[in-house]
């Protein structure tokens, strides 16, 4: 599925904000050298947050049950 910029940002926003950063960049900063990064679950309802390896695009949701969890790096269209 792909997802429109405007909910690629959203997630975005609220994968930071769950992760205690002030910004994405700040988050996405802090992603670069790390071998696990925040990843967030993409399906419509869900904002299940979870730490994968960072070119994850689509992890399992403990939460929905989907393989719909996107790696903040890949999110944001840097890997």
């Amino acid at each position: 599925m792909a997802l429109s910029k405007a909910t690629r940002l959203k997630k975005l926003r609220t994968l930071a904000e769950s992760e205690g950063f002030a910004s994405v960049d700040d988050m996405l900063a802090a992603s670069i050298c790390d071998s696990v990064v925040p990843a967030i679950c993409t399906a419509k309802g869900c904002d299940y947050t979870v730490e994968m390896e960072p070119d994850q695009d689509r992890g399992w949701c403990g939460a929905c049950g989907r393989n719909s969890v996107v790696a903040a790096p890949v999110l944001a269209g840097i890997i």
